[in-house]
């Protein structure tokens, strides 16, 4: 059977299919799997083992649909349900199966702060997907392959070379960074020196945080590639990490993770329960949380105390233990 599976983006919600394609690869016999994304997240794929070909959005809708004909699939599975794969889907003609994203449950549940989402992961969502296919989830976390032999003695000074706390202080929106005091605050109090990571435009936030507490914190913002920070996480001790991908892309490796949540919340992304064994989702309980479901550039009441109130000390036990 020839299957193909569709996510155009974004990084954290691509990540997630991964468990879909290996047991689609694995459970399905002879099966041949595609994934279709946005170029932008090719990299996502590379060297996985369980996709027979990678397929990239193309510049008009036509020439993406024109390939897929071309392909001959057996099966389509939707995994981003918009208005271009329902699109798709009419145009080819291909049997498939789609992911449920409940929009008016997750608004309703953000606007009235409701619990309407029930405590399925996002991976189980996804392969409700795959159910005419026979496919079930095999339990294991998700896949990410590092891209290059690295070695942590090019990448860290000595003083960090043999056991690091990683922490990914860049997130995209504001809402979901801790400010800069509260992240000196807690790495104050970590036995073990720190790693910052994340992209250029948070290098300015790991300078200010080294200058208050010295060498034993090591700025790699804006310095490592993603596939170097990532190999970074992977050798980690633990992770303290923000909503971003790049902590979505830790469980991974089975690391002791910290998902550190601010003005969002793991239950509308279907990020809870975790895939990883030893995990503390840290977060404080205010009515105003959560504000958004993929963060904001500022804090609507302007007092940001889902960060600012958030207690350390569960945070600092957890990764000292």
């Amino acid at each position: 059977m020839k299957i193909l599976v569709i996510r155009f983006s974004s990084m954290g919600d691509i990540i997630y299919t991964t468990p879909v394609v290996r047991c689609l690869k694995k459970q399905v016999p002879n099966a041949e799997v595609h994934f279709l994304t946005k170029p932008a997240f090719k990299y996502i794929y590379d060297n996985n083992p369980y996709v027979d070909k990678l397929l990239l959005l193309k510049p008009t809708l036509k020439e993406t649909i024109d390939e897929i004909k071309a392909e001959g699939y057996d099966h389509i599975v939707d995994l981003h349900n918009n208005l271009r794969t329902a699109i798709i889907k009419l145009r080819t003609g291909i049997p498939s199966g789609t992911y449920k994203k409940q929009p008016i449950k997750k608004w309703l549940s953000l606007k009235f702060k409701l619990k309407l989402i029930a405590p399925t992961h996002l991976v189980d969502r996804y392969l409700e997907a795959t159910k005419s296919l026979g496919v079930v989830n095999d339990g294991q976390p998700i896949d990410y392959y590092v891209k290059a032999e690295h070695q942590l003695s090019k990448l860290l000074p000595p003083s960090h070379q043999k056991t690091y706390v990683a922490f990914i202080i860049g997130a995209t929106h504001f809402t979901k960074r801790m400010p800069n005091e509260r992240i000196i605050s807690l790495c104050r109090e970590v036995k073990t020196p720190v790693v910052l990571l994340g992209g250029n435009d948070v290098k300015a936030n790991g300078d200010e945080i080294v200058a208050a507490l010295g060498d034993v914190i090591y700025n790699a913002c804006g310095v490592t590639s993603l596939d170097e920070s990532v190999f970074l996480v992977s050798k980690a001790q633990s992770i303290i990490g923000f909503d971003t991908g790049l902590t979505h892309i830790a469980e991974a490796f089975n690391r002791p993770i910290v998902s550190v949540w601010g003005g969002t919340v793991p239950e509308l992304l279907g990020v809870q329960p975790y895939m990883v064994k030893d995990v503390l989702v840290a977060g404080i309980d205010l009515d105003c949380r959560p504000c958004s479901k993929f963060g904001l550039e500022k804090c609507p009441l302007g007092h940001f105390k889902c960060m600012n109130d958030m207690p350390l000390d569960g945070i600092v036990e957890f990764v000292n233990k």
